[in-house]
């Protein structure tokens, strides 16, 4: 286990919060409270940096993002480093 997940704000939390199901109004206000969670959380950075560098990218709230928003920066971050290259 990593070393920053006992630091981690979602430790007093229960794991549910991070996993909202569907994509209606009750899963976006879910995933908003546990976004609440991430940004109090001193070791944001790491929980996304793990989620990022995932081969499996893991399901729900990471270091603040959802699935989604993961993708999307992936997508964001792959086009940047080819427009350098």
């Amino acid at each position: 286990m990593d070393s920053w997940r006992a630091a981690a704000a979602c430790q007093e939390v229960d794991p549910d919060l991070f996993f909202p199901v569907g994509m209606g109004s009750p899963a976006l206000a879910q995933a908003d409270e546990a976004k609440k969670v991430c940004r109090r959380c001193p070791v944001r950075q790491q929980c996304l940096r793990a989620a990022m560098t995932d081969p499996h990218p893991p399901a729900g709230v990471w270091g603040g993002l959802t699935e989604a928003e993961r993708r999307s920066l992936r997508r964001r971050s792959r086009r940047g480093a080819e427009a350098r290259h």
